[in-house]
């Protein structure tokens, strides 16, 4: 059974979060807390960023009784800005309810709830978020509520650029490649980002199979036996298929406008639509996440019939592709010099494919059973466990090694011990300078995670501490997972809940041309937006140089406030899995 909430009324509960005007911020912005809420039983924390209070109260909303007192503790922060702040731990207080924080100075935070599935209707709002990124479809309002919009982008007659040209398809041949994602703030598609974006939620579905299936979230295919995040999924699975040559296996890097639509609907641009050159990394993106699909949709033959099979053998044509050509770099520039017209959207250019070849072998092995996949590519080339991105995408494979290791067949010497070692390591590397962190969480630790998407960089660091929690059932890193979380929902030098619609402080102008384009206040919910940059690559002023103070809610800064599906990607795995062990680990009782 999928737990949700009533079709039309998914839209309208989400902004029950965000619709206070935002005079409300000054009052409450030294205050900086997860604005949702907590678990009963799971670390509490607020910081309070006015370094001459002392002690704090919870107070309980409904009649502004105290019933918690503490002492504030000062972090002396030694990293990024420098700054000092206080921590209000109120941990120990475990009532359901719903309250806020009083400072000694009279400073309030705004409200938050404690309870049981606290982020549960996060969960719902984060993956929602991809089916208002559908492209060549509308978007009723029995789905879609206020951003109900025309369908655009039919992609059902996209040419073959000149530099994806080949005997089979010469320049100008017409192909169909319908649905799929809209890849960010843009209209257009692409393998590399959508690869790393399946994959992490392709390996949500597998680590907890049993949340993922009681989440409903309203749309089309809800009343089916699928799982809603499944569903959605195949969404950009078909569309994936279909950037594959059928001639030669190899698939093409992203279908795009040679330049970028204005901000404006989906339904109202009319340029011309290319798939262009086909590339390693877009090809082994593929081969992973149509072996990783493959094995995953098999349980649901009987509603999906032949796609399962139809993904494994895709699969295995990219793979053979990709070891005739093993070093086919998409490089836009080069592209451009050669051929009209000129494509100047997203590159997702890469020169490095091994941690491709990695993350594919692995998929292909696990799936088949067939060892000579893995034993095509060193596994493990060195002990670096590099974060997820679309750029590096080893790690992916490693986890999903690690997740399979009761049913590996021919199992590969000691590497699963030595994969295991190497992640318990990173994520006690990831705990190290908590303690001197602003904000109490494990985010900000170096001045380094401030770049572009840095709130994509805080989700993923909270997956490898969950996979650090999977091997080792030590809390400590669930904990450090669950800070992460507290930091993308306010807990931050910036004050903002950085996911659209939830929380009272949250993005209103994401750069995200729905939201700007479709005359409503409110933007599309669910989408977490870049984050605290300073970079300025966009040009935009910022209100602040310090790394973790870099972000404006601004629609025109794309450094700051973008969305895109690879950023929303571990922002659900995240909050699913936090959920997901919330009963086991005792934050909360059933």
């Amino acid at each position: 059974m999928k737990i949700g909430f009533p079709k039309i009324c998914i839209p309208v509960y989400l902004f029950l979060f965000s619709y206070v005007s935002h005079a409300q911020n000054k009052q409450i912005s030294d205050i900086r807390l997860n604005q949702i809420g907590f678990y009963p039983n799971a670390p509490k924390i607020a910081i309070i960023t006015d370094n001459s209070s002392i002690s704090f109260n919870v107070v309980r909303s409904t009649d502004n009784s105290k019933v918690f007192h503490g002492e504030l503790k000062k972090i002396r922060a030694i990293t990024t800005s420098q700054k000092e702040t206080l921590i209000a731990d109120f941990s120990a207080f475990n009532k359901v309810g719903r309250y806020k924080i009083e400072s000694d100075k009279g400073i309030y935070s705004s409200t938050f709830d404690i309870k049981p599935a606290v982020h549960h209707t996060l969960a719902i709002a984060a993956v929602k978020a991809y089916y208002y990124q559908r492209a060549s479809t509308a978007l009723p309002e029995k789905y879609a509520g206020k951003w109900n919009r025309l369908a655009g982008h039919p992609d059902d007659q996209v040419l073959i650029h000149p530099s994806a040209a080949s005997e089979q398809r010469p320049v100008g041949t017409l192909i169909s490649a319908p649905g799929g994602w809209y890849d960010a703030g843009d209209y257009n598609k692409y393998i590399v980002n959508s690869g790393v974006t399946m994959g992490t939620m392709l390996s949500l579905y597998e680590d907890f199979p049993d949340y993922v299936k009681m989440v409903n979230t309203n749309i089309p295919e809800s009343r089916n036996a699928v799982p809603d995040l499944i569903d959605e999924l195949i969404w950009n699975l078909r569309w994936m298929l279909k950037m594959q040559d059928p001639n030669d296996g190899g698939v093409y890097n992203k279908l795009t406008n040679a330049s970028f639509d204005g901000m404006v609907m989906p339904n109202i641009t009319r340029l011309p639509r290319y798939v262009v050159q086909k590339g390693t990394a877009a090809t082994l993106d593929f081969a992973a996440v149509t072996a990783q699909a493959g094995r995953l949709l098999k349980r649901y033959e009987k509603d999906l019939p032949g796609l399962a099979d139809s993904c494994l053998a895709s699969s295995k044509r990219a793979w053979a592709w990709a070891i005739k050509n093993p070093g086919m770099e998409y490089d836009q520039h080069m592209i451009n010099e050669k051929f009209r017209p000129k494509v100047t959207t997203g590159g997702y250019g890469d020169k490095n494919f091994y941690d491709e070849f990695i993350w594919a072998a692995v998929e292909l092995y696990i799936t088949t059973g067939d060892v000579s996949f893995y034993r095509a590519v060193n596994i493990l080339p060195d002990e670096r466990m590099p974060l997820p991105s679309w750029g590096n995408v080893r790690l992916l494979g490693y986890y999903s090694l690690l997740r399979n290791e009761t049913k590996l067949i021919d199992k590969p010497n000691n590497d699963i011990e030595i994969l295991k070692e190497r992640l318990i390591k990173t994520a006690d590397r990831l705990l190290v300078g908590v303690s001197h962190t602003p904000y109490f969480a494990v985010m900000g630790q170096d001045q380094k995670d401030f770049g572009w998407g840095s709130n994509s960089l805080a989700a993923n660091q909270g997956i490898a501490l969950i996979q650090a929690y999977k091997i080792s059932e030590d809390k400590k890193y669930l904990d450090a997972a669950l800070s992460n979380l507290d930091y993308l929902l306010g807990r931050n030098a910036t004050g903002y809940s950085f996911v659209t619609g939830i929380g009272v402080n949250t993005p209103m102008h994401p750069h995200h041309r729905p939201s700007v384009a479709d005359k409503i206040v409110d933007p599309i919910p669910g989408l977490l937006v870049g984050g605290p940059n300073p970079g300025k690559q966009d040009g935009i002023a910022l209100p602040s140089s310090i790394p973790d103070e870099a972000y404006v809610d601004n629609q025109g800064s794309f450094a700051t406030n973008e969305i895109a599906i690879n950023w929303n990607a571990p922002l659900v795995y995240l909050v699913y899995g936090i959920e997901a062990l919330q009963f086991k680990t005792g934050y909360a009782k059933r």
